[in-house]
């Protein structure tokens, strides 16, 4: 996905103007205002292809939040249309700010309409899922709000304590959050099942967020979007991923008609985008796509730190590899010690 932004030319009173918009309270204030937060939680929506459905990121984060307390949550969603959308029933109000075009979508949009919605309700805690999307804003969202937020967040403890990964995975810190009444957190999408949607639940009160703050310094133009009929990488129940071992790009033509007989998707490690065999949209690791699918089918990958951490939630992961000493047969379920170029044919032919 290439997304393409312009800075603006403001004025110099345009840009003041936009500059106490943003000034942080001062210490007295904040503390006032923040003796004032009773138990609620806003979780902030993701972006969806589907204007009348919730991404699978966003009810991940649903369930986060309702482990939070016992209050109530909120849904901040982002959309240029009147569709409605249907919600768990955990949700007991649906915001929806609304912008012309996409320009929604960023992180100054999206961090004002943050700010707009807290100030109004005053929330407890504030909940994001850690994507691309969400990262882009988190700290803006913070440094605007005077709190320090809480990242990849993988477990919940307690409404001011929760468990994040470091070193990519190889030790996880406790972290307690004690430096504002209001705690400002991203989870992990695949650490946490993802919310159900009833249609029996009561109906959540809806309003629409009028009062954010116009965006005066960026505008969005453009946005270039690959396509594909295969599900989403991230939220797809079956994940073929090439590495290095691919050897080029028009191999992985091979896990393509793999991943369409199984109706998965298809992967690839950080060595097989670095070489170029495929666009980095499809990597998966810590620096691309956390997937947590029911199969995943590591292909010619030898299994680094690095793209372990983003696949070992998988519920089964099968390893293809002629290498035997390779790492990722330490995580997988199921080992083939074999040539991919002759398993993965035979695989796809039988399946």
């Amino acid at each position: 996905m290439l997304s393409l932004l312009r800075s603006t030319a403001i004025s110099s009173a345009n840009i003041a103007r936009h500059a106490a918009s943003c000034r942080r309270p001062t210490p007295i204030s904040a503390f006032h205002q923040h003796q004032q937060r009773s138990e609620s939680t806003l979780v902030i929506a993701e972006p969806s292809a589907d204007d009348s459905s919730l991404a699978p990121s966003t009810l991940s984060a649903i369930a986060a939040a309702s482990k939070l307390h016992s209050g109530p949550i909120s849904l901040l969603t982002f959309s240029s249309g009147d569709n409605a959308i249907g919600v768990p029933s955990s949700v007991t109000s649906v915001i929806q700010a609304k912008a012309d075009g996409n320009s929604i979508l960023l992180a100054e949009t999206v961090t004002n309409a943050v700010v707009a919605a807290n100030e109004k309700h005053g929330y407890s805690h504030i909940v994001a899922a850690a994507t691309k999307f969400g990262a882009n804003y988190l700290g803006r969202a913070g440094a605007q709000l005077g709190v320090s937020p809480v990242s990849d967040v993988v477990e919940v403890l307690s409404d001011d304590t929760f468990v994040r990964p470091l070193y990519a995975g190889n030790a996880l810190a406790k972290v307690i959050a004690k430096d504002s009444p209001l705690k400002l957190i991203s989870i992990r999408p695949t650490a946490f099942e993802k919310a159900e949607i009833s249609n029996d639940s009561a109906a959540p009160t809806t309003e629409t967020l009028d009062d954010v703050p116009p965006n005066e310094l960026t505008e969005w133009l453009l946005e270039s979007v690959s396509k594909s009929e295969r599900p989403d990488l991230g939220s797809a129940s079956v994940v073929i991923s090439g590495g290095r071992g691919m050897k080029n790009g028009e191999n992985f033509a091979l896990l393509e008609a793999l991943a369409d007989k199984l109706g998965g998707a298809v992967g690839a490690s950080r060595a097989a985008v670095d070489a170029g065999f495929v666009p980095n949209d499809l990597q998966v690791g810590q620096t691309g796509k956390v997937v947590a699918p029911d199969l995943y089918i590591a292909c010619g990958i030898s299994g680094a730190i690095q793209h372990l951490s983003g696949m070992k939630d998988s519920k089964t992961i099968v390893a293809i590899n002629k290498d035997a000493e390779a790492p990722i047969f330490q995580v997988a379920d199921y080992g083939l010690v074999a040539d991919l170029f002759d398993a993965v044919p035979e695989l796809t032919e039988k399946v």
